[in-house]
């Protein structure tokens, strides 16, 4: 099966994302890498490269990374592992994951779960539901009326 890993600048927000991708696929071979060494927010190249060779097997590893330094550091871990068949992937971390694990679990390869991450960049958590009008002005739903509460488009 392809390992994942999941890097975070926080132990507890990484561990948070490995727990819900186990309760969909538990057999999935996921694990966290998330904060320094000490506990305190960052990302650390040990607990990085520590989680890669965890998970790692001819299959591959993949590596979803919350954002700035774990996205840096990981690249770092990965110039220096020299592998092909491990990869990072840029995606919504809890979606990705989820989605990584589930396909892992069902035997699929680095690539096919590579291609299937990559379209989860684009899902939408509310089909029809936040739309924006031609004028770059967003509208939602009202919980409480039929009729969209607008809200003006705050950067243009």
């Amino acid at each position: 099966m392809v390992g994942i890993v999941i890097v975070s600048h926080s132990q507890k927000l990484a561990e948070g994302v490995v727990e819900i991708s186990r309760m969909m696929a538990h057999d999935a071979p996921i694990v966290p890498a998330g904060g320094l060494d000490d506990g305190n927010l960052g990302t650390s190249y040990k607990k990085i490269l520590n989680a890669i060779e965890s998970v790692y097997s001819v299959d591959g590893v993949i590596v979803l990374m919350d954002m700035g330094s774990a996205v840096m550091t990981t690249e770092m871990v990965l110039e220096d592992l020299e592998r092909d068949n491990v990869v990072m992937i840029d995606c919504p971390l809890v979606e990705g994951a989820v989605l990584a694990a589930v396909e892992s679990a069902g035997g699929k390869t680095l690539a096919e779960i590579s291609a299937c991450i990559d379209e989860s960049r684009t899902a939408k958590k509310f089909l029809n539901e936040f739309n924006q009008s031609p004028s770059g002005d967003f509208f939602l739903p009202s919980p409480i009326k039929k009729a969209p509460t607008f809200l003006p488009r705050l950067v243009k």
